[in-house]
């Protein structure tokens, strides 16, 4: 395994999370200054997880066909041009047709992310069976640190170039990679003629998810990360409106407390990125993936219900969480560093678990119909959080909350006492 390899499908995941954290900070202003009404937001948001949830399953199988390396060029190439479309469409003087050139971007932004699918079925063909989960992290850390980079990339593209400064940053890094790729990625998977036999890339999409959901523990790993990734969409959607509900913060008029809440956002990035990235390897070969699967849900729980009782009178400093009137804004950062803790520790063990449940010819289109279930999540977690949270900000924690718990308990259950023999054959370096 070269080095290289893994710097580059590290980059492709990280480079596609920053494009998403990109687009965040523009929504208010295509709000207030293109007159975007709150339908044609919420299109611009779901629209990139939608196509995610349509093709993820569709590119992992065209890889498991025709090679990695083919499918992850095109699709980094075809996210350069989308941000470049994203670009000039926040460019154009006609704010309706700038909406609509933005709509269709991520429309395309959305296609091409769904080849994160792609760069984790690459770790599974590079990475022995036992080491898997410790590799899966690197998605897990790339998710975590393009989530914190995006915003802040965003704002300070905004304040350099102008509005159309994001878009043209995020297509400049998606060709770079491309670059990159093009010169030094090798292919990780060729099919024989025995994998070809199994005619997987020929079945009918439909009938290729039927497959892979009927196999009962990949179903479950599956259920398992649609319903984990709901959970914590409650956190991404509802942060925001909770600080501006418990905590008297201003969001609409307020400059530093927009930055309070980046700062918490960054935060639980940077935990989790942390934990992703470093402690997921010594964890799992001391408890085996499903019981860090379980523990990760069962941890989320815990930091999601009390969460909405958090309540606090003075704005966050260093100063107030010297003071006794500091100690809410404390319990929040530690149920933040508890629910960071729990998302990041669900991600890496479970995808190196479907990756060892999985037939080496199946790797891609079996993550790929994860993958969705995960785009699935992401469009339906914040229209139900949100819809909740206006009555009663605590229902949809609770919600929440109940469900991870449940999750967990079903996963140790399920999968808890289970003891998959690790293959004796060694995984080639790619070439």
């Amino acid at each position: 395994m070269r080095k290289p390899s893994l710097l580059v499908i590290f980059l492709t995941v990280f480079i596609d999370l920053i494009g998403f954290g990109i687009v965040l900070p523009m929504l208010p202003i295509y709000a207030k200054e293109f007159g975007a009404s709150g339908f044609m937001l919420g299109l611009i948001i779901a629209s990139f997880s939608a196509m995610q949830f349509l093709f993820a399953p569709w590119w992992g199988r065209l890889s498991d066909r025709m090679g990695r390396r083919p499918v992850l060029l095109v699709s980094t190439a075809m996210a350069a041009v989308s941000y470049g479309a994203f670009a000039v469409g926040s460019g154009l003087p006609n704010h309706a047709a700038a909406l609509w050139v933005v709509l269709v971007s991520r429309v395309v932004a959305g296609l091409c992310g769904a080849n994160i699918t792609v760069a984790q079925a690459y770790i599974a063909d590079i990475t022995p069976a036992a080491d898997r989960s410790r590799k899966m992290g690197l998605i897990g850390m790339a998710f975590g640190l393009g989530f914190i980079f995006g915003p802040a990339l965003g704002a300070v593209s905004i304040k350099w170039f102008g509005i159309i400064g994001p878009g043209w940053t995020a297509s400049a890094l998606c060709a770079g990679n491309f670059v990159l790729a093009l010169v030094i990625l090798p292919e990780s998977w060729r099919p024989t003629s025995e994998h070809l036999a199994e005619r997987v890339g020929q079945r009918p999409h439909w009938v290729q998810v039927r497959h892979t959901l009927a196999q009962p523990k990949v179903g479950l790993l599956v259920g398992v990360f649609f319903l984990a990734t709901f959970c914590f969409t409650c956190y991404e959607t509802t942060l925001g409106l909770l600080i501006m509900r418990n905590f008297g913060l201003n969001l609409e008029h307020d400059e530093p407390a927009k930055m309070t809440v980046g700062y918490l956002f960054a935060y639980t990035g940077i935990i989790g990125a942390i934990v992703q990235g470093g402690l997921i390897g010594r964890l799992v070969k001391k408890h085996g993936e499903a019981r860090i699967i379980a523990l990760s849900l069962v941890l989320t729980a815990l930091s999601l219900f009390p969460m909405p009782l958090v309540r606090a009178t003075e704005p966050l400093s260093w100063k107030v969480l010297a003071q006794p009137a500091g100690l809410p804004w404390l319990a929040l950062l530690a149920l933040l560093a508890v629910l960071a803790i729990g998302s990041g520790l669900t991600r890496p063990p479970l995808f190196g678990l479907l990756s060892r449940l999985t037939p080496a010819h199946e790797q891609g289109v079996t993550i790929g119909v994860a993958q969705s279930a995960g785009s699935l999540a992401r469009i339906a977690g914040p229209i139900f959080t949100a819809t909740l949270f206006d009555p009663q900000p605590l229902l949809p924690y609770a919600v929440c909350a109940g469900v991870s718990l449940v999750a967990g308990l079903i996963t140790w259950q399920s999968l808890g006492r289970m003891d998959l023999p690790l293959p004796s054959v060694e995984v080639p370096s790619a070439r």
